[in-house]
């Protein structure tokens, strides 16, 4: 029933799961803020803004679908996206800026 540290078995295994669907989460944000690194140094050398409302919008309705489908609360979804676009869009300011110095 335990596994030593006063836990049940059954708990310690699905914690062992959760433990590592985060770091395979923390691995994939990684390489999608590496990919949204890429994109803001292309708009800015291409003039763009860093924010793209009418794709925000269109991201938004798409994982809230994706996650009604997959059985995730879809405000839950949205919430998530929107702090990370939130933190995306600082990141291609910060880029633009650079890109003005220059």
């Amino acid at each position: 029933m335990s596994t030593g540290d006063s836990i049940p078995a059954e708990l310690a295994d699905e914690r062992r799961t959760i433990d590592n669907i985060d770091a395979a989460l923390i691995h994939i944000l990684a390489e999608r803020f590496r990919c949204t690194q890429r994109v803001g140094h292309i708009k800015a050398r291409s003039g763009l803004p860093a924010a793209d409302p009418a794709r925000e919008a269109r991201q938004v309705q798409r994982l809230r679908r994706l996650a009604t489908e997959s059985g995730l609360d879809p405000d839950f979804a949205e919430t998530f996206l929107a702090f990370m676009v939130t933190e995306v869009i600082r990141h291609h300011e910060v880029i633009k800026s650079e890109y003005s110095e220059e």
